[in-house]
């Protein structure tokens, strides 16, 4: 017979064994718990975070103790989509490859930190730049995600604009960045600086305000889109486009949406990565107004709220969350040409911007046909992949081309693109496949135009037609002054290039109706 004392003692002992037992599994399941509270997309990008997921962890806590659900579903709409994002950056090394230290917002203004910056070149031969990619992931802080976050929300929730939905306000105000632009603490800057833009807007509406927007930014900013920055950053960062007061269109894109997501405005850069008539591309900016229109505008021209001047091969509009129906969001990006097809955060708005229409082209029969294949357009002298479709059964279909162009369908392979159809003229109703036909043909002349085509002195000009490539018809130099040239055997149905010998690169593709007449593209 047991003592009462043992057995309570001994109970006591059982009783402390259990709890500690229960208290071990708690604490084994903690982990898991935490792991398991988010969605699935943010604890997919956690796991991504490797050594900074702490910092990622600090800013999804924070939010969920603020107890507000805008704020917690807001935090993880940035982390969840973060992985995509990153900055191209650079800094300098000596020549023994050690970073100098150097930074141009250290100082009071550009021509201060360009004199500083010879000092150093001085001070190190061989100084070069390092490129650098800094992936959002894995070095975003925590503490800097808080920040974002709770200025964000004070300037949507005290804004001018008082009808932005939360889900613009994710896209379109809360993100850190617009682009691959080094990342910067810009919020409180842009905020005081374009404080009078809200207060305008209160007092005259957003679309009266906007043009004083354009007068500010023309008084102290300059556009060199003709510049060509020798340094390797593709985009100015936040606080570098306010100090060195200057860019091209990109940059002045990036500028507008910086400024007006200050204020709580929606602000998105939309993309012309190429022209479908002319040579390069562009960058515009849409805001969202009090009405949630969408205010088209394009602080590079002039008239910035004028209408595209030509016809873009397409336009797209930058996202900060990913688009499932990007290609990139389910193709390897080894397998697609480099530009902004690579990809996820955008979505096509060319048919806010200019009259499309789907098509329907044709293939050339090919054994192991790939099953992506490209739209190209012609730019700088060359056919630049812009958009893709799938293949099926020798055709493919391309949505939103603008009408009134060209495009020629082609594959791409370990960095070469290849034809896989003729040329297709997209016109207004229909489309023309262009074919050369060689069994008939004419004699065509060469006129000058005015504005297009004038014949210089001792230049040689070549007459050329496409059949899987640019083939030569005839080449004619100017020994004496002329007004025309002629070329036999040209023929029908086929598309055409006139390319002068001493060309800049701005020659465009033609088709010649059966009266003569000459229709560029």
């Amino acid at each position: 017979m047991h003592d009462q004392k043992t057995t309570k003692t001994n109970i006591s002992q059982y009783a402390v064994l259990r709890i500690s037992g229960i208290l071990k599994i708690v604490f084994l399941l903690i982990p898991f718990f935490t792991q398991a509270q988010y969605p699935a997309s943010v604890e997919t990008n956690l796991k991504k975070a490797g050594s900074n997921r702490p910092e990622l962890e600090k800013a999804l806590q924070y939010a969920d103790k603020t107890g507000d659900d805008q704020k917690i579903k807001a935090m993880q709409f940035l982390i969840a989509n973060m992985d995509i994002h990153s900055s191209s950056d650079y800094y300098w090394e000596d020549a023994a490859n050690k970073k100098i230290a150097y930074n141009e917002l250290d100082y009071p203004d550009l021509e201060q930190a360009k004199t500083a910056f010879e000092t150093i070149k001085q001070q190190n031969p061989g100084l070069k730049a390092k490129s650098v990619i800094y992936q959002d992931i894995e070095t975003i802080k925590g503490d800097y995600l808080i920040q974002n976050l709770e200025k964000a929300f004070t300037t949507w929730r005290t804004s001018a604009i008082k009808t932005t939905s939360f889900e613009d306000f994710c896209e379109y105000i809360l993100p850190y960045r617009v682009s691959v632009e080094p990342v910067q603490d810009w919020r409180s800057t842009y905020a005081g600086k374009f404080k009078w833009i809200s207060e305008q807007i209160n007092l005259k509406g957003f679309q009266a305000a906007l043009p004083y927007v354009k007068d500010d930014q023309d008084s102290w900013f300059v556009n060199n889109w003709k510049e060509k920055r020798n340094e390797p950053l593709p985009r100015l960062g936040s606080l570098q486009l306010l100090f060195r007061k200057q860019g091209p269109c990109s940059d002045i894109a990036s500028m507008n949406v910086f400024t007006m997501r200050s204020q709580g405005i929606a602000a998105a850069v939309n993309i012309i990565p190429f022209w479908a008539t002319a040579t390069e591309g562009h960058y515009t900016n849409t805001f969202y107004d009090e009405n949630k229109q969408m205010l088209n505008c394009d602080y590079g021209t002039k008239d910035f709220r004028q209408n595209l001047p030509r016809e873009p091969a397409k336009v797209i509009r930058l996202t900060y969350s990913k688009n499932p129906e990007t290609l990139a969001s389910f193709e390897d990006i080894s397998n697609i040409p480099k530009g902004f097809l690579q990809q996820q955060n955008y979505i096509d708005v060319t048919d806010d911007f200019w009259e499309t229409t789907t098509v329907k082209c044709p293939l050339y029969e090919k054994e192991n046909q790939p099953k992506i294949v490209y739209a190209t357009t012609f730019n700088g002298l060359a056919w630049r992949p812009f958009w893709w479709g799938k293949t099926d059964k020798n055709e493919t279909v391309f949505t939103k081309l603008c009408k009134q162009t060209v495009i020629i369908p082609q594959y791409y392979n370990q960095g070469k693109l290849t034809p896989a159809g003729a040329p297709l003229v997209v016109g207004n109703t229909t489309t023309k496949v262009l074919q050369p036909d060689l069994s008939q043909t004419s004699e065509v002349v060469i006129a000058e135009k005015e504005k297009y085509l004038k014949f210089k002195l001792g230049i040689t000009y070549q007459l050329l037609y496409w059949d899987n490539k640019w083939k030569i018809l005839g080449k004619q130099k100017v020994t004496s002054p002329v007004t025309e040239m002629k070329f036999e055997k040209v023929p029908k149905n086929a598309l055409f290039l006139f390319l002068a010998g001493d060309s800049k690169g701005l020659e465009r593709p033609f088709i010649i109706e059966d009266n003569g007449e000459r229709f560029w593209f």
